[in-house]
């Protein structure tokens, strides 16, 4: 799999539906920590498919940044049967990142 970005529209069906757990990436282009991520978050994505990553603009969509609260990002936002399980700020390592999805199952 790999890291796709969603909209608001999408939000719902690709996030709150989901039947895996999903790890959202709230990000903005100018953001230093977050472009340092990305490719974490897209080689984490590549290496396993039980659940699944998107990504967020958050200037884009700075109304669903509001609802979950992101007031810094890097966000990561992990969600399973469609409520919040955890949640990390800032850019964190490839180990983290795992341990923050697998302790959100």
């Amino acid at each position: 799999m790999s890291v796709h970005q969603i909209t608001t529209a999408a939000f719902e069906k690709e996030v709150l539906q989901s039947e895996k757990p999903v790890l959202v990436d709230f990000y903005a282009d100018w953001c230093g920590p977050c472009k340092m991520l990305a490719p974490t978050l897209a080689a984490v994505a590549a290496e396993h498919d039980e659940f699944k990553i998107v990504s967020v603009n958050v200037d884009d969509e700075d109304e669903l940044a509001e609802r979950y609260g992101v007031f810094s990002i890097p966000c990561l936002v992990v969600f399973k049967n469609g409520a919040e399980a955890d949640r990390s700020v800032g850019a964190i390592p490839k180990e983290q990142i795992l341990s923050l999805i697998g302790g959100a199952k």
